[in-house]
């Protein structure tokens, strides 16, 4: 492997070289976050009422599922107290 020769001008280029690269992949990141944001913004707006009805709805039933089964262990628990 030849050894290369380190003069100010190879060494200042070595330094304008990283930097390009440094400043390029800065921009790439920059250009990523920014489609990466307008898709969660776009997510957040969206709108999903068809879906969301219906959600409710199971979510009710659901609830009042859990609200007979609580009803009915606190009856079994005062039943048990007293006897």
């Amino acid at each position: 492997m030849a050894k290369r020769k380190n003069t100010i001008t190879r060494f200042i280029e070595d330094i304008v070289d990283d930097t390009k690269d440094f400043v390029d992949d800065i921009i790439d990141r920059a250009k990523d976050v920014e489609t990466d944001m307008k898709d969660a913004v776009k997510d957040v707006t969206d709108d999903d009422e068809k879906s969301s009805s219906a959600d409710v709805a199971a979510l009710h039933a659901a609830l009042a599922d859990l609200t007979a089964k609580v009803n009915q262990l606190a009856e079994l628990q005062l039943a048990g107290a007293k006897a």
